[in-house]
């Protein structure tokens, strides 16, 4: 209903504003932190979000592993041959590019709640999520779906 309603509206009685979110995040039963940044279209007490951004994670290297030594030095080192590896080898950060969209409305001017779809490798994944004013550009949000959810701050200039 929100959707609807708020790309129903015509685009000059809109007012926007830039969002920024950065979460802490479990997709597909990986933990990580989301870091974003989208736009806001609003119109009166509804508001529709695209956002892009990244999904930084520790994924899974059954290569690689870090050994310390006796002397106290770690070293990474190959498990399928047992050489001495680059350092490089063993950092195991990963970064999946994500995009969504969001569409809300805010209710008594503290809270907004709504729905949103979050599309990340091949797969379109629906949520809900609710945020909570903190600060006047700032809130407190939380999305809740299928194998995704988030807790963090989205900020709006």
């Amino acid at each position: 209903m929100a959707v609807a309603a708020a790309v129903a509206l015509p685009s000059t009685a809109l007012a926007n504003s830039v969002a920024l979110e950065a979460n802490a995040t479990q997709a597909e039963s990986i933990w990580g932190g989301e870091l974003g940044v989208g736009y806001n279209l609003s119109k009166g007490p509804f508001t529709l979000r695209p956002m892009v951004g990244a999904f930084i994670y520790q994924r899974d290297n059954n290569r690689y592993y870090e050994q310390t030594t006796s002397t106290g030095q770690t070293i990474c080192r190959d498990s399928t041959n047992g050489q001495f590896a680059a350092s490089e080898r063993c950092d195991n950060t990963a970064v999946k590019a994500y995009g969504k969209i969001e569409a809300t409305v805010t209710l008594v001017g503290i809270a907004e709640v709504g729905g949103g779809a979050r599309y990340s490798g091949d797969k379109v994944r629906p949520y809900g999520t609710a945020a909570f004013s903190i600060l006047p550009k700032l809130k407190v949000k939380a999305n809740a779906g299928a194998e995704y959810y988030a807790v963090g701050l989205l900020a709006s200039f």
